[in-house]
């Protein structure tokens, strides 16, 4: 058989499956999809190797193993896709606690979030050099997880919930001393992203009642952004980008701002969006590739901010239909694809479909 034949087989058989797996049809998420996105998240959360250490070493005795150094969040190939991992499945036990997963979900979230583990990771921002470990990035899913665990009025969760608020705490610090050292936001399509972090964060500032960091957050939003006109939303996708710069900017205006002015600001920061709605979504060459998959993870970034964007502009706005179908076809483009059977996607992917998912949930509730 031909090579190219052989390898075009090769990638086509874990796509089919991953269709077969996930009712790709309906952007919708159930018990069967909730299942197939738990199984990938488990498959990770305790696997140690390949593993993105970002790890300042202050001496010799540093040098160690990731489980060594961060024993809660040491799987899911770095720190922060095992925060988010670990948050996924939290948000699907407690959607669906059904699953049948759900036995040993549990099972790692009491292995994970003990009481001693957590601990280890408060010391560890606590050392030297470790002033922007995951900033701001990791952070920002540090704050969701906790988020989660906080909003589900259940024993368990309570008690997990409590033996992460340490971490949690240490983070919130963290944005309280850094926001207002950063003049400039950070505009990039990937990691760093400061809108994409700030609206994760203010979620928990709303949820924890946490008015000191709300607050800060609202005034670097509208500092950083508040003035933006034209929006480069035309230069995306990036190479490797799993975020839009332009729409995650967009949807933390629309949490910061009232309707009235966030109608007015978005018409000045994406004109040609506002008026025909329409995007295409970003193309998916090689999903065994690290950096090339993040477009899957654009195109449902995309998504899950054209949905809470439609709705900050309100029920009868015309422009409503346009965007709510662009932002349907950018989670087509991608979701039936989040198990290519690629390590590459596969280990933070399903974070982002169920991220994207449950924001449509809100709006279309």
């Amino acid at each position: 058989m031909d090579h190219r034949i052989l390898k075009a087989v090769m990638f086509a058989v874990p796509v089919l499956l991953a269709q077969a797996q996930t009712p790709s049809g309906e952007l919708a998420l159930d018990v069967v999809r909730a299942s197939h996105f738990a199984k990938l998240a488990l498959r990770c959360v305790r696997q140690e190797y390949p593993n993105k250490l970002d790890h300042v070493m202050n001496g010799p005795n540093e040098v160690q193993s990731p489980k060594a150094l961060h024993p809660a969040f040491y799987g899911c190939f770095d720190w922060h896709s095992s925060v988010h991992g670990h948050w996924m499945l939290v948000k699907l036990l407690r959607d669906f606690p059904e699953l049948p997963e759900a036995k040993e979900i549990r099972a790692v979230l009491d292995e994970n979030l003990a009481p001693e583990r957590m601990a280890a990771e408060v010391a560890y921002f606590a050392q030297p050099n470790r002033k922007s470990f995951e900033r701001t990035y990791g952070w920002a899913w540090l704050l969701k997880l906790t988020v989660e665990l906080r909003n589900w009025d259940s024993p368990e969760a309570r008690r997990w919930s409590a033996n992460l608020q340490p971490l949690a705490n240490r983070v919130t610090g963290a944005f309280l001393d850094f926001l207002p050292k950063q003049t400039y936001p950070i505009r990039t399509g990937v990691h760093p992203n400061t809108a994409f972090s700030l609206s994760l964060a203010m979620d928990y500032a709303r949820s924890a009642k946490d008015h000191r960091l709300e607050t800060l957050i609202a005034e670097r939003a509208r500092t950083y952004f508040g003035t933006d006109r034209s929006g480069p939303l035309r230069w995306e996708p990036s190479g490797e980008d799993f975020l839009s710069a332009s729409l995650e900017e967009t949807a933390l205006m629309a949490k910061v701002l009232s309707k009235a002015e966030f109608r007015a600001w978005a018409a000045g920061f994406l004109p040609e969006l506002m008026a025909d709605g329409k995007l295409e979504p970003a193309i998916v060459s090689d999903r065994t590739d690290p950096k090339i998959v993040h477009l899957d993870g654009l195109n449902l970034s995309r998504a899950r901010c054209l949905w809470p964007i439609t709705a900050a502009l309100g029920a009868k706005d015309t422009r409503r239909e346009a965007l709510l179908k662009t932002a349907d076809a950018h989670g087509q483009a991608s979701l039936p694809f989040i198990a290519s059977g690629s390590y590459e996607g596969e280990h933070w992917l399903g974070t982002f479909a169920v991220q994207m998912l449950d924001a449509r949930r809100v709006v279309k509730n």
